[in-house]
């Protein structure tokens, strides 16, 4: 019996409005459907099955309530110009959650059977995927503890859910260059921790910083790291990258930093262009420097919501450099076109990273 065959069915008998393609906001509507699985110590998963999407009881007890023992994924199903529904390197994101189950004490899951899974959940809310320019099917998989227990310990049951959201663009600019506040005060991770994760917390204790930020008027803030307030992590939610005199330049992952799956896209294009890029330690002062040089040439995040958000400010402390003339940078486009491309099918996939929804 395949993984496939493991997985039941229930439709939804009342099939929700679908909203206008045209007023898509971000993570607001939900599909029809989702699939749930859940997990016994002794048991394994089991019951893997696809119901309609509605609430569901969890006791108050629950450890994930209490602890914060969850973590989650995302990833985008988009419509082809050939009508064909795909996903983009999904595989990297089951990999990615069963790492983060690691680092949290969460059972691993078998990866075939959630891709199974997922194809099965898309290709059943597929009229749902918006075809619009900049909107996609986010896929949301995340996994909870869900035993009653206020003592510290793993939990013994916890459920694994994926939940479908059609989306417009994650940042309200688009694809215009945002202003970033430097956090000089507050932190994201620091190495040992959770960083490396893709979990709840990371982000709960990311949002004071997030709140200030926008306060004063600036989009998101750029992360340094824990230890010494120097070096820098991520943008918001995102890897980040700088282009200085010719060369492309990423935080090297340390422990304190999310792998991301776009981070890895642009890292193998840049190779396959033949583009020098380098993964190190970068100073913000090295940043700064580089502008009164005028070799900063570009600044870019990179995340599966937003693929690529250009920087055209920063603010650290008492100084500000604007970046390419608060421009949208000619490899940041390029890099955008090209995989969003890849995406939809307008571009060649030489990476056989695009994977057909049966």
């Amino acid at each position: 019996m395949t993984a496939k065959n493991k997985i039941t069915v229930k439709r939804n008998a009342q099939p929700k409005e679908k909203p206008a393609t045209d007023q898509l906001a971000f993570g607001t509507v939900f599909t029809d459907h989702m699939f749930v699985m859940d997990y016994t110590e002794g048991t394994g998963w089991h019951d893997a099955r696809i119901v309609p999407y509605e609430p569901f009881m969890l006791d108050p007890a629950a450890i994930v309530l209490h602890y914060g023992q969850t973590v989650f994924e995302g990833l985008k199903a988009y419509v082809t110009d050939d009508k064909e529904v795909v996903l983009f390197r999904p595989d990297e994101n089951m990999k990615r959650l069963n790492r983060s189950n690691e680092r949290l004490c969460m059972p691993n899951f078998d990866e075939e059977l959630m891709l199974d899974a997922l194809k099965e959940l898309v290709s059943l809310d597929k009229e749902w995927i918006p075809d619009r320019e900049g909107t996609s099917l986010y896929i949301r998989p995340f996994i909870f503890a869900t035993q009653p227990y206020l003592g510290v310990a793993p939990s013994k049951t916890y459920r694994l859910m994926i939940i479908l959201s059609p989306v417009g663009a994650y940042y309200k600019e688009g694809m215009n260059p945002v202003k970033i506040a430097v956090e000089s005060e507050f932190v994201r991770a620091a190495v040992g921790g959770t960083g490396s994760a893709k979990t709840a917390g990371n982000y709960a204790g990311a949002m004071k910083a997030q709140e200030v930020a926008e306060a004063a008027g600036y989009s998101q803030v750029l992360w340094l790291d824990a230890k010494e307030h120097k070096y820098i992590e991520e943008v918001g939610a995102m890897n980040v990258f700088f282009k200085i005199n010719g060369e492309v330049i990423t935080p090297s992952l340390n422990g304190s930093i999310l792998e991301g799956i776009t981070r890895k896209s642009v890292i193998e294009l840049l190779q396959s262009w033949g583009f020098p890029v380098t993964e190190r330690k970068v100073s913000i002062q090295e940043i700064f420097d580089a502008n009164a040089a005028g070799t900063l040439e570009e600044a870019f995040g990179t995340g599966t919501a937003a693929v690529i958000s250009p920087m055209g400010e920063l603010s650290w402390g008492d100084e500000k450099c604007e970046i390419n003339g608060n421009q949208i940078g000619e490899l940041s486009l390029k890099l955008y076109e090209t995989i969003t491309g890849i995406q939809t099918g307008r571009v060649e996939d030489p990476f056989n990273w695009v994977v057909k929804v049966d």
